[in-house]
């Protein structure tokens, strides 16, 4: 079975759980927005079966939502449990950061309460982690707003892989009943909103009341909320913001009427904006606050009519979604990066080598040269391989293939003799003497050696660099702009960097470095490339005596 520490696993299921958090803005009601968190624990989470218990106005829970069996949602959905039981239920067993979980030797005793409860039969747990059918594991919700109004209770069974969640998978879930909350709060929030638009449209002679309504919900949302002039001189200009955006951007609302989300948009996001739709367009950018620092936020645009014929507005709403940003590019970061030295691991090395490569080898560019400069100055009708059609309009140019592109083809210098030549060096590094001290002090010592020999190659390369941990004692140092000269005096560099003694709990240890220098070019695979770099690290190790590959 797939451990959750690896990196390609938690990669996955971090794709996952963002797809599952996105379909939850998709849904467009609150009974759309329910069925789709629901859905999202069984599609997302590696859950058999998910179901969503909602806060009724008088305090109990009713089964709002259910997924993974169809007997089960027809049976509980619209059963209500008491508000006692729940608190009971959310006060025993076991507290996982914001889980609860209730071991089935704990939760015989539920089995007769009034809570909307389905199991299904299984055998008795062969090992310490397996799930059992009695077994419990609930995330409550609460309302936006950091307080401890519950909102609801999402309830989980059947881990497809048999075995309780670890910490990846407590951490995921209570990451997704965190949106889903956000997500429910939002879908309520839209509903009162387009109930108190319609009362707008439809009665008239009750326009005052409608506009306080409308006056309430807008200043009291506890997210963003803007109206913007449409059209005319002053279009997208900020009429009206609620005390929520201007907590939000850390401006008060005199100073956000001078300006229009173009003027607070992060450079880099104009475009995004520019993009977004105004009925009904989403986008998430970052907006500039008061002390110049950048927030993402998600934007979801409507338009809204003063009157029957009178002037359209656009109504912005404005959510804080910076928390979830950083969570996503921590989450990338753990999947890319190797947990105990915090270099690029195995997987992110073969994606940035990759990227230098292409499957054309340069010396095949050379040839359409002369045919390239022909074809950019009018002189010869091509085709379209070469980035024109005969009738001189431009046509799609695969990257990598026509003479057009942008990709700088990667060479190797010529080790016969120094052209001048620079190119990507490969730096294979294996450790001398590292199993030794496996062996002879534990895993902990161990674990400190590969932490300083990691520190060590950090400090000894430039900016832009890469060292990355490829397993075990193995590292890979890629050095663009490097001729074949430089690439062995940076290997000498790095492996008299390692030599020095390194202090462990009290005691010196000592090991040495074999390193292997091969070349990235195009043409070449990444496998390829560090497998070349690789056997010439085995020849290098095996011209050394055994007495000079140790360091002492």
């Amino acid at each position: 079975m797939e451990a959750e520490s690896e990196p390609y696993v938690r990669l996955a299921t971090m794709r996952q759980l963002h797809q599952a958090v996105a379909d939850l803005n998709t849904a467009r009601s609150l009974a759309d927005t329910l069925q789709s968190v629901a859905d999202g624990i069984v599609a997302g989470l590696g859950y058999e079966l998910g179901c969503v218990n909602l806060v009724r106005p008088d305090g109990d829970l009713v089964v709002a939502a259910f997924a993974g069996n169809t007997a089960a949602e027809a049976l509980i959905t619209g059963r209500v449990g008491s508000r006692d039981s729940w608190e009971r239920r959310l006060s025993m067993g076991e507290a996982w950061d914001g889980l609860r979980f209730i071991p089935h030797t704990e939760g015989w005793v539920l089995l007769d309460d009034d809570v909307p409860q389905w199991h299904t039969e299984g055998p008795e747990p062969r090992f310490e982690d397996e799930w059992h059918p009695l077994d419990r594991l609930y995330a409550p919700m609460y309302a936006s707003g950091g307080g401890l109004d519950l909102l609801g209770v999402i309830s989980v069974d059947r881990p497809r892989n048999g075995r309780r969640p670890g910490a990846w998978g407590r951490e995921a879930l209570q990451m997704y009943a965190s949106q889903a909350a956000i997500a429910i709060s939002n879908a309520r929030l839209r509903a009162n909103m387009q109930r108190a638009l319609v009362r707008l449209e439809r009665e008239q002679q009750a326009l005052r009341a409608s506009e306080e309504s409308f006056r309430q919900a807008f200043e009291y949302a506890p997210s963003g909320m803007a109206i913007a002039e449409m059209g005319g001189d002053q279009n997208g200009r900020l009429l009206r913001t609620n005390d929520a955006l201007c907590r939000l951007l850390g401006r008060p609302a005199s100073v956000l009427r001078r300006y229009s989300f173009a003027d607070l948009v992060h450079p880099e996001d104009i475009g995004t904006l520019l993009r977004t739709s105004a009925e009904g367009g989403r986008a998430e950018l970052r907006l500039g606050r008061r002390d110049g620092t950048y927030l993402w936020v998600s934007l979801r645009n409507s338009v809204v009519a003063d009157t029957t014929d009178g002037p359209r507005f656009l109504l912005t709403h404005v959510e804080d979604i910076e928390e979830r940003k950083r969570n996503e590019l921590h989450l990338a970061h753990r999947a890319s990066h190797d947990a105990l030295t915090g270099l690029p691991n195995s997987a992110e090395l073969r994606s940035r080598l990759g990227a230098r490569l292409c499957e054309r080898p340069h010396s095949s560019v050379t040839s359409s040269a002369v045919e390239a400069l022909d074809a950019a100055y009018g002189d010869v009708e091509t085709s379209p391989a070469h980035g024109y059609r005969a009738d001189g309009y431009e046509a799609e140019v695969v990257a990598g293939v026509g003479p057009y592109d942008h990709h700088v083809h990667t060479v190797a210098p010529d080790m016969e003799r120094d052209d001048g030549t620079k190119g990507l060096a490969v730096l294979f590094c294996d450790l001398d003497g590292f199993k030794s001290i496996n062996d002879r002090f534990g895993h902990h010592a161990g674990d400190a050696v590969l932490i300083e020999v990691a520190r060590r190659l950090t400090t000894c390369v430039r900016d832009g660099d890469t060292v990355a941990r490829l397993g075990g004692d193995e590292f890979v140092v890629l050095a663009d702009g490097l001729g074949a000269a430089d690439a062995a005096d940076l290997a000498v560099r790095l492996r008299n960097a390692i030599i020095p003694p390194i202090r462990v709990d009290g005691r010196a240890v000592r090991v040495g470095a074999s390193f292997g220098i091969g070349w990235a070019e195009c043409g070449m695979t990444g496998e390829e490339v560090l497998h070349s770099a690789d056997q010439r690290m085995y020849v290098e190790k095996r011209s050394r005596s055994k007495v000079h590959r140790r360091a002492g």
